[in-house]
């Protein structure tokens, strides 16, 4: 799952804003058009879609209305149009939040750091005897304190911060090693490996750390 989704035809101004996210530790991916930002919503998620309303096809309002009928994920309409009604239409239809473009970059960060510190802050994840601290970055597992490498530590943070939900073996390693990592693919299954041997776990028949065959892995 991304951080934050931006839809938004100006690639210009997708392009800016991408890099001051990034540049806040955010993982962000682009969409131009309302239809794609459904997709790819349904098919990988976010905690977080900035939305444009003046979109070829599909605008923001209808967006936001599909995204609304399966998901409470905070929506940020940006955008040109300013009267009144428009205001009230996003809102309306479910956005947490409507900003006038042009708008003052330090603002629209300052919201978006709101969102997640309200939403996603949390300095615990915790599953079945696995506690994991991600301010300090240590685990604990059946009250025990175990040494996992960063690369451990993030990819089953990952995992059981998307408890339940199968996650595609290239996400996965785009996510913790990044889409131009010098390593491969089967990294991924080495690490998953010694995760479930630190979780204790039966690596022919693990409890928790599940293989998805044909998708990736999920934590259950």
């Amino acid at each position: 799952m991304t951080d934050i989704l931006i839809v938004e035809d100006n690639k210009e101004l997708a392009d800016l804003l991408t890099d001051f996210l990034r540049a806040e530790g955010y993982m962000v991916s682009t969409v131009d058009s309302g239809e794609r930002a459904v997709e790819l919503f349904e098919r990988y998620g976010a905690k977080l879609v900035v939305l444009d309303v003046n979109l070829p096809g599909m605008d923001g309002f209808a967006v936001c209305s599909r995204l609304r009928e399966d998901t409470d994920t905070p929506i940020l309409i940006v955008s040109c149009r300013t009267e009144k009604e428009d205001k009230l239409s996003g809102l309306s239809l479910g956005a947490d939040d409507y900003i006038e473009k042009p708008y003052d970059i330090d603002i629209l960060l300052a919201k978006i750091k709101g969102i997640f510190k309200r939403r996603y802050q949390r300095d615990i994840l915790s599953a079945d005897g696995v506690e994991l601290n991600l301010a300090e970055r240590t685990a604990v597992i059946d009250g025990e304190s175990v040494d996992i490498t960063a690369k451990e530590f993030d990819l089953l943070a990952l995992l059981i911060g998307n408890r339940g939900k199968a996650l595609k073996k290239e996400y996965l390693f785009n996510s913790i090693w990044g889409s131009d990592s010098d390593s491969e693919l089967q990294t991924l299954h080495v690490h998953i490996n010694h995760l479930r041997s630190k979780l204790g776990e039966d690596p022919k028949n693990p409890k928790h750390l599940i293989t998805v065959w044909g998708v990736g892995y999920k934590y259950i």
